[in-house]
């Protein structure tokens, strides 16, 4: 994300079909920049490094798997890898909003412990579990376009309890929803939320 604020987006993705000198320039910077405060925050002794890089829309990936891999992966492994030379427990934490199915098998090899968002709107929450749960943590779940601003306070309790059946099954969730909160969700929503994962006990 930082690379599109610093270049634009547009000719973020023309870089990286046609300017690739320039698009390795611009990540090598970024990563280097990120490895020193991964280097930071372990040494500081945080229990998560959090990451993140929204690189789906709602559709799928905003570019091929091979750019995710040239440009990318390696980089993001290396901050990881970085991080747990100093604390091989610390746990790292991927966020990226939109359909991520296709590149999951990526974020664990690299290293990722904990997917965030895992939106709903447009994942197949049983599919991710079935193939990811023994590997990873979930954060999230609830859907911020959907549940939490249109739902009545009872279909909220609802699906939380769903999620937290599909996601939770050996107690790798946390429920949450997939993002901030927008102002026409009813504050009952975030009360019915509230309530119900307050009462919620995993069972492994």
């Amino acid at each position: 994300e930082m690379a599109w604020m610093l270049r634009g987006m547009e000719n973020l993705m023309v870089d990286f079909y046609l300017n690739e000198e320039v698009a390795h320039a611009i990540c090598e910077m970024l990563m280097d920049l990120r490895v020193k405060q991964a280097e930071k925050f372990v040494r500081l002794g945080v229990d998560i490094l959090r990451l993140g890089d929204d690189i789906a829309t709602q559709r799928g990936l905003m570019f091929s798997k091979d750019i995710y891999r040239k440009y990318l992966k390696e980089r993001t492994r290396k901050i990881i890898s970085t991080a747990r030379k100093i604390n091989p427990d610390v746990l790292v934490f991927m966020h990226s909003d939109g359909k991520v199915e296709d590149i999951i098998e990526d974020f664990v090899d690299i290293g990722v412990d904990i997917l965030n968002p895992v939106q709903p709107e447009c994942n197949d929450l049983r599919k991710i579990f079935e193939k990811y749960g023994d590997r990873l943590s979930f954060w999230g779940g609830i859907g911020t376009q959907s549940t939490m601003p249109f739902g009545k306070p009872e279909d909220v309790k609802t699906k939380v309890k769903e999620v937290q059946e599909i996601l939770g099954k050996n107690g790798g969730l946390l429920i949450a929803p997939t993002h901030i909160l927008e102002p026409e969700v009813p504050w009952e929503n975030v009360l019915a939320f509230v309530e119900v994962a307050k009462a919620s006990k995993y069972e492994k």
